[in-house]
């Protein structure tokens, strides 16, 4: 493996570990409402926080805050990163069947199996009536199927069908996308000024119409509705930087980018504020001139993009080597992004009755998931516990022996 397939092998480990610490906490944000959300009621909040706890720490809104609008975009920015080679390598067909076998099957199953399982809790906490029948009666009455954190999968499953479709039917602009992102391995900054720009075009319309928070569920379908172009920005943007090659534009260890990593740090932090300072005076339904919104919505569009440059640079400028945990959660992220969230629900179900702070509580909720679904996840992928403490030992020696071997490493 390259040095930047390496990276992005780990940083896709760091992200969903960051995943399930984002979930862990939502429990505990300080702006949260006293009580819990009503199961029957719309906009069924409960979706996003199932269960709220007395424990409040105003920092637990600051990390989600910022993964919030970096994170996701982020996320999807990867997804398209290799789809180009991809569907060079298996064809426009074998890469749906692929992707439909691949998502679209678990997705379906998670839905409609576990998702029930997960949001029980939810239910329970405000029901006159706890009960399992009464329960699914309920469930049943609403006018959606709760996805959870699924909704990523659905719109993503609709991205890489739009990435086939690109490449059969116009594999011209795959490679002027490729060319265009040509540039970012020398000039990251022109990139990101573009990304930008594009995405707070397509952003701040729907912004401004539906506010930033506005979701939609119907069906099988939910989506933040001023989110699903900027989505589509970020993964294309990936698939163009995929189309140009990894080790020849955004995403070379040697490139910029990495190099630069300690400017797009500071980035990160001051888009944060970018978009935060404004928000936040917009926020508890109090009204702000339209400027302010319009500020905001652009310093979102900034925030994405510096947060998920910052995500890169690091990684590509220190996480370069192979380790064994990393791995093994790159590996089985997909599985760990499946199963994850019952184990959160429950988790934070379970403790609420705790005389613990908020940081206590979001502790035992964290690190319970991260073991809960990691095993869970290796279990389902056909490996048992000999075998996987077996190829800790394996990584482990394997990398004794390349620093042996090289001791510049």
């Amino acid at each position: 493996m390259s040095r930047s397939s390496i990276a992005l092998s780990n940083l896709r480990a760091i992200v969903i570990v960051i995943v399930l610490a984002f979930h862990s906490v939502l429990a505990y944000l300080a702006s949260l409402p006293p009580q819990p959300f009503a199961f029957d009621t719309a906009p069924y909040r409960w979706q996003a926080t199932p269960i709220i706890d007395s424990q409040r720490w105003f920092g637990f809104d600051l990390f989600c805050a910022w993964q919030d609008v970096s994170l996701m975009s982020l996320m999807f920015f990867l997804s398209g990163v290799f789809v180009p080679g991809s569907l060079k390598r298996k064809g426009g067909r074998s890469f749906l069947s692929e992707r439909l076998l691949r998502i679209g099957l678990p997705l379906l199953i998670v839905v409609v199996v576990v998702m029930p399982v997960a949001y029980y809790p939810a239910y329970v906490v405000t029901a006159t009536d706890p009960s399992i029948a009464a329960f699914w009666q309920h469930w049943q009455a609403l006018p959606f199927w709760p996805l959870g954190p699924q909704w990523f999968l659905c719109q993503l499953l609709a991205l890489n069908v739009l990435g086939a479709a690109l490449h059969y039917f116009a594999p011209q602009v795959t490679e002027r996308l490729g060319r265009l992102a040509a540039c970012a391995h020398d000039h990251p900054l022109k990139f990101f000024a573009g990304l930008v720009a594009i995405s707070a075009a397509v952003y701040l319309p729907l912004a401004l119409i539906y506010t930033p928070w506005a979701w939609t569920n119907t069906g099988l379908l939910s989506f933040q509705i001023s989110r699903p172009l900027h989505y589509l920005v970020y993964f294309f943007a990936g698939y163009a930087v995929g189309a140009n090659g990894l080790e020849r534009g955004l995403l070379s260890a040697e490139g910029a980018l990495a190099r630069r990593w300690a400017w797009w740090v500071a980035a990160a932090f001051a888009g944060f504020f970018v978009w935060a300072g404004p928000t936040s005076l917009t926020l508890d339904g109090r009204e702000a001139p339209l400027i302010i919104h319009i500020v905001g919505d652009i310093g979102f569009a900034i925030a994405c993009a510096a947060g998920s440059f910052c995500f890169l640079a690091v990684c590509l400028r220190f996480a370069t080597q192979r380790h064994w945990a990393l791995d093994s959660l790159s590996a089985n992220a997909y599985s760990l992004y499946l199963n994850h969230y019952i184990f959160v629900v429950w988790l934070q179900f379970a403790v609420l009755g705790l005389g613990l702070f908020a940081v206590g509580k979001a502790a035992i909720v964290f690190l319970g998931t991260f073991v809960l679904s990691w095993a869970a996840a290796v279990a389902l992928g056909g490996l048992s516990l000999g075998a996987f403490v077996a190829q800790a030992k394996r990584w482990m020696t394997s990398g004794v022996d390349q620093k042996q071997d090289d001791p510049v490493r």
